[in-house]
């Protein structure tokens, strides 16, 4: 990541098909200070009028766990129907600490290993390394997850004397791939999990932007407390504010309360609490919509469903009779794949930005190596559809040029 921005930052004219970012022309300032204001008037008739009370919920160091679980709670029972037990929530800075705090309290020794679908999101090898945990591959497949494969992946750890003790997912329109998936797969892959005793971490950060009709989440499903819920309000809610959160309802045996108890644990040493300040913008939009962020989202998820369709038309028209380019054709979400006929990486991706003025990501940071892949991610959540024009133009260039090179 920090390489792409340092790219970014030295050809700031080139078109970025390469960041996952929300679309800021749909932000609006005012909303901040309207959204603190929605909340500080809650909490002041939750705290019967206590103003002192409320200034130091508001502005001094915080409970741990967070000051709007219960809102977080609501939000999950309207939108996705999740039962959510209010203190099996805690509030974290950004979806990255949600997942920082979970492998910490899942990693016990040496022998403990995560699995996740690769290509995976960059920051689950990130949070794996700064805990000691090595991540297991698992194949990826058209349904999204070859469950096979992840069979095959816990029982070769096992016999090797290892203990897998969760599999990382993204089940809605996965970063990088793009993928959904779908209800028999979430089905078969709750049943493999209660089976083999592993624990999903399930993160979902796009899957208010897909079909209202789409399958439920994999927590929704969820019967035997198997899934470790990852959310973020980075997509959905306002990227600045960092606010995420995990919903961690497992037992912990010889422990009084809920998984999500070690996890405050550990971060009342890490970051002691979440931002009351940006919580609370956060719980204001939610209080300002009924804790529904799918009503919230409306605008969002026609930019995005649009920008995604402009994307897959551009496509087949510039490469559609191209040997060696094709692509896969997501439903949501901020992302594709497009397959080229050469291997591409950071140093291709260094030319492309000089000489043709686009960007776009290499899928090889999404297996956490350095080996060149003949695959690039794509996206364009904050492009307006003028620049998703213009970056093909720019990206159909570059490939013609390294076609014939």
């Amino acid at each position: 990541m920090n390489f792409l921005n340092e790219i970014a930052h030295r050809f700031p004219d080139a078109i970025s098909l390469a960041a996952g970012r929300p679309f800021e022309g749909l932000f609006d300032l005012d909303d901040v200070h309207r959204y603190f204001d929605t909340y500080r008037r809650h909490l002041t008739a939750r705290l019967g009028g206590d103003e002192q009370a409320v200034r130091r919920t508001l502005l001094q160091y915080g409970r741990t766990k967070g000051i709007i679980h219960e809102l977080i709670a609501e939000h999950l029972r309207v939108d996705e129907g999740i039962t959510a037990d209010p203190q099996a929530l805690v509030v974290t800075v950004g979806c990255q600490e949600a997942l920082y705090l979970t492998l910490r309290a899942l990693r016990r020794d040496d022998r403990d290993v995560l699995l996740a679908v690769t290509p995976s999101y960059v920051g689950v090898h990130g949070a794996a390394s700064l805990v000691d945990m090595p991540v297991l591959p698992v194949r990826e497949s058209p349904e999204g997850i070859d469950l096979d494969d992840l069979l095959a992946q816990v029982r070769r750890a096992r016999a090797a004397g290892l203990n897998p003790r969760a599999c990382y997912v993204i089940p809605d329109f996965a970063n990088p791939s793009g993928i959904r998936l779908s209800l028999e797969v979430r089905q078969r892959l709750l049943r493999i999990a209660a089976e083999e005793d592993l624990l999903i971490l399930e993160d979902n950060p796009y899957g208010l932007f897909g079909d209202l009709d789409g399958p439920p989440t994999v927590k929704a499903l969820d019967e035997r407390a198997r899934v470790v819920y990852l959310g973020s309000f980075a997509k959905t809610g306002l990227p600045g504010a960092r606010v995420g959160y995990v919903l961690a309802d497992q037992r912990v045996p010889g422990a009084a309360g809920p998984l999500a108890d070690q996890l405050a644990k550990i971060k009342s040493m890490l970051t002691v609490n979440t931002s009351p300040i940006a919580q609370a913008v956060i719980g204001g939009k939610l209080l300002a919509h009924g804790c529904s962020l799918r009503a919230a989202n409306t605008r969002e998820r026609e930019h995005y469903r649009s920008n995604l369709a402009q994307v897959l038309t551009g496509l087949q028209k510039r490469f559609g009779a191209t040997p060696g380019v094709s692509w896969n054709t997501p439903t949501g979400g901020f992302f594709l794949l497009l397959t080229v006929p050469f291997p591409v990486g950071d140093e291709l991706l260094e030319l492309s930005a000089e000489k043709f003025r686009v960007l776009w990501t290499p899928v090889h940071h999404f297996y956490a190596d350095a080996q060149a892949r003949n695959v690039m991610r794509l996206s364009s959540s904050h492009l307006r559809p003028e620049e998703i024009e213009e970056g093909l133009n720019r990206l159909a260039d570059f490939i013609r040029y390294r076609s014939h090179t």
